[in-house]
């Protein structure tokens, strides 16, 4: 099954953990995002954005990815919107080019729900994503992979998808956008968090890097549409690379530099490298 090879490449070189999460999942979960995404009928919103608490600054993994997808989508004619709130605003803003980049407001949960439901009546919205965006906490709080507190950099942007019937969640650590989907197996696993995100989707991709279940998402639209939607590797490393020169840095570290989620480049090259190899044997 093609899927079936999509999820193993996306979960290749796991370090955290993740794969374990898979029985958990429903066996085919790539290919019900991308159906989700391929049936939508309305405008699709693209929300990322992670805040590295001691670089203060976003990290790298995560704006690639949604540019990845909302590219594929606009080749196939659906519309996209990106979301994220005033730290990742910079890095999004850099990569969209002509892309709207909406900023959510960091407020209070009231004002936040408020924005999301004043956001979903003035458009009409087909579906919404997260790609490695920080999902709230059963204690009310966004924390990340060390379960240190951001909450005061983070825009409550969990009630767009509390809002919403038709979502999907990407993410690599158990504390983003989508995870709460498995928020009672999540701290069964070994380095993943005893507290995850309770912020659930329709749809869950996991996988070893959030850039890279984006890249897999991609991957299936491609097969199905019979179009190669994948962005080339160099033009996936330009992304990292731009994000960077406009303040992003690698995750891990919270280094300034081209890498993502503790991957150099080349390492980072693997997952797209494979995924256009498969994609170019099956179209």
């Amino acid at each position: 099954m093609i899927y079936k090879k999509i999820q193993d490449i996306i979960l290749q070189e796991d370090f955290r953990g993740m794969k374990h999460l898979s029985e958990f999942m429903c066996e085919n979960y790539v290919s019900n995002a991308s159906d989700l995404l391929l049936k939508s009928e309305g405008e699709i919103l693209i929300v990322t954005g992670f805040y590295i608490l001691k670089a203060k600054s976003p990290e790298t993994d995560g704006p690639p990815g949604a540019i990845a997808i909302s590219n594929a989508l606009n080749k196939i004619g659906l519309k996209t919107s990106l979301v994220t709130d005033e730290y990742s605003y910079q890095v999004l803003k850099a990569l969209a080019g002509d892309l709207e980049v909406i900023k959510f407001p960091i407020t209070s949960h009231r004002e936040s729900a408020l924005f999301s439901e004043n956001l979903l009546n003035s458009r009409n919205i087909g579906v919404i994503l997260s790609i490695e965006r920080a999902g709230l906490l059963n204690d009310g709080t966004y924390r990340n992979w060390r379960g240190e507190d951001f909450s005061e950099y983070n825009a409550k942007i969990d009630h767009l998808f509390d809002q919403h019937p038709y979502t999907i969640g990407i993410g690599d650590g158990g504390n983003e956008i989508g995870m709460g989907n498995l928020k009672k197996v999540i701290p069964t696993i070994k380095n993943l968090p005893k507290d995850p995100c309770v912020t659930t989707t329709k749809e869950l991709i996991i996988a070893s890097c959030s850039n890279w279940g984006g890249y897999g998402l991609v991957a299936d639209m491609s097969i199905k549409t019979g179009m190669n939607l994948l962005p080339t590797v160099d033009e996936a490393y330009q992304w990292v690379k731009k994000s960077v020169e406009h303040g992003a840095v690698e995750g891990m570290s919270g280094e300034s530099k081209d890498w993502v989620d503790g991957r150099s480049p080349k390492e980072d090259s693997v997952c797209i490298s494979d995924l256009i190899e498969l994609v170019e044997t099956n179209l």
